[in-house]
């Protein structure tokens, strides 16, 4: 039986895939449909499987609020073309959709669902065998609260959700808080939400930090104090450039490094710890700052003030608490 272009295009339709590839698997199959539609599935898993060891660097990350759900899908592709195809983009928000749909709650649940008519791996394993690229879910994040926001960045590749602890929160202060984390990235919505592991961490480097700066210091002004310049006794390679200069004699030198080392070990035994502690403190709350985004300075303020302050401008009560972020530049 002859291959007509009607055959062809019901294929296409059903398949997505090219007219050629459509036309090969109808002549293949002596024009039955469903043995055509095996061949071009067959074939896909097959371009998807060479393909399996590429990098999957672009794609697109896109998110969507309905009420109090929010969620970000990021499918992911190997070239900036493909990410612009329409049947990227158009399976992309068809994942998306069904998240929202369904309340999706893991990457799990979202693997189980059918898209036109296929379990999501095989739809982009479909996908990935018609545009001849690998194909991935890169990410998939989703939030619950009495109120949520989702921000999509311009160039498709960044996605940013916010959980508020009200409902009813005016569009534009939320709108402009998931832009705060689009752009400043923060890591959590509170400190609370930050684990022990890396408070501990930083604390930890804090106080290794100001440890050391006290030391330093300490040291550079008994340098100062004996006629030494801090500058030539800093490393070895300044001392040697010292001598060589005739700026110190090698007697000196000699004299300038026990200096340093008696004064540094005199410093380590009479390290002030509760100011160490403060000092370290002080590092801490402005990890702080740059990190959690109720603590952040609103990015859009003239008067510096915190995200925490410009939600209560809009309302006493309202709080950000929780967030997610899906950067395909960086992650």
């Amino acid at each position: 039986m002859a291959v007509t272009i009607n055959d062809i295009k019901k294929l296409r339709d059903m398949t997505g895939a090219g007219l050629s590839d459509c036309k090969k698997a109808l002549i293949e199959s002596d024009n039955d449909i469903e043995k055509a539609k095996e061949l071009i599935r067959k074939r896909g898993q097959a371009i998807a499987a060479k393909r399996e060891d590429r990098d999957a660097a672009q794609g697109i990350a896109i998110g969507r609020s309905v009420g109090n759900f929010a969620a970000i899908v990021a499918l992911k592709c190997e070239t900036d073309f493909v990410a612009k195809n329409e049947k990227f983009v158009t399976l992309a928000n068809a994942i998306l959709n069904a998240a929202i749909d369904n309340r999706v709650k893991s990457t799990e649940e979202l693997n189980a669902l059918t898209i036109d008519g296929k379990v999501l791996p095989e739809a982009i394993t479909a996908l990935s065998g018609i545009t001849g690229e690998k194909m991935e879910l890169g990410a998939y994040e989703w939030l619950e609260a009495p109120s949520t926001v989702v921000y999509n960045h311009f160039n498709g590749m960044l996605s940013a959700a916010v959980a508020f602890n009200l409902e009813n929160v005016d569009p534009d202060v939320a709108k402009a808080i998931a832009m705060q984390v689009a752009s400043m990235n923060p890591m959590q919505a509170t400190r609370e939400q930050i684990s022990k592991e890396v408070v501990d961490e930083e604390l930890r480097v804090a106080i290794d930090k100001t440890r050391t700066e006290q030391v330093k210091k300490a040291v550079e002004n008994a340098l100062k104090k004996a006629g030494y310049n801090p500058y030539y006794c800093a490393t070895e390679e300044h001392q040697q450039e010292a001598v060589r200069k005739g700026y110190m004699t090698e007697e000196q030198v000699e004299a300038a490094k026990k200096l340093m080392a008696e004064t540094a070990a005199q410093k380590e035994a009479n390290m002030p710890e509760q100011m160490i502690q403060n000092i370290a403190q002080g590092r801490l709350n402005k990890f702080y700052q740059e990190n959690v985004l109720m603590e952040q300075v609103y990015e859009a303020s003239d008067n510096k003030e915190t995200v925490a302050q410009f939600l209560a401008a809009s309302n006493k009560d309202l709080k950000a608490i929780d967030l997610k972020r899906v950067n395909l530049n960086v992650d």
